[in-house]
């Protein structure tokens, strides 16, 4: 079975559109989201809904916490605090609900999904890098797979024992200096794995955020991808 895996879409509603699409067109049957729905973008009702209707699971983002009043802003930069702040004033209840009841974590046989990282999820830590990447190897079982978000960079990781963190990058915000949407296609079968760039209407997302009266540089981030 083929599964495709997303991450961090944030509020960017056509760039969720455009991978949805593209799911489509590689008829993958099964979805799952690594949170942060919302954040930074000007559509989160639209994108939880979206999100809601398509993917079997979805974990909670650190954006998605925050959002829900559950990891304090002070966590966060001013560009982030403002779009958090002025998402939480659009979100219909429902919405506000389901983003509250996501779990930290979901697995489906060998392999697990999360936001940040496999130790101590709703600590919010980044793997940037080797280094960063060996304490988690410790808590996987021996040829583990854990899909993670967050950094926004799509990554691979190889651990002893046949483990693996594999990054599948952002599709709202990516910053990897590629304005493409990054998405994942995972093997449940081969265990291989294949990202996948999808363009979308960079224009009218930044526009979006613009006429929301968000922090323009939100906006111009997308163009290029940082």
């Amino acid at each position: 079975m083929k599964l495709g895996i997303l991450s961090d879409i944030h509020g960017n509603l056509p760039a969720l559109e455009a991978v949805l699409e593209d799911c489509t067109r590689q008829n993958l049957k099964t979805l799952i989201c690594l949170g942060d729905v919302v954040g930074y973008g000007a559509s989160p009702n639209e994108c939880c809904e979206l999100v809601r209707e398509h993917c079997e699971a979805t974990v909670m983002g650190n954006h998605d916490s925050a959002l829900c009043n559950i990891t304090p802003m002070q966590f966060f930069n001013a560009y982030a605090r403002a779009a958090i702040e002025w998402s939480q004033k659009q979100m219909d209840d429902s919405h506000c609900q389901w983003l509250t009841s996501l779990p930290f974590t979901h697995t489906l046989a060998d392999v697990l999904f999360v936001h940040a990282t496999p130790k101590d999820p709703g600590s919010w830590n980044y793997i940037h890098n080797p280094d960063e990447a060996s304490p988690h190897f410790a808590v996987m079982s021996p040829g583990r797979t854990a899909f993670i978000g967050h950094s926004h960079i799509p990554a691979h990781f190889a651990g002893p024992e046949g483990r693996r963190i594999i990054n599948i990058g952002s599709i709202g915000q990516p910053r990897d200096r590629n304005p493409l949407s990054s998405y994942l296609v995972y093997d449940t079968d081969t265990g291989s794995f294949q990202w996948c760039r999808v363009n979308y209407d960079v224009q009218k997302a930044a526009q979006k955020i613009r006429d929301a009266g968000l922090p323009e540089f939100l906006a111009s981030r997308l163009f290029i991808g940082m």
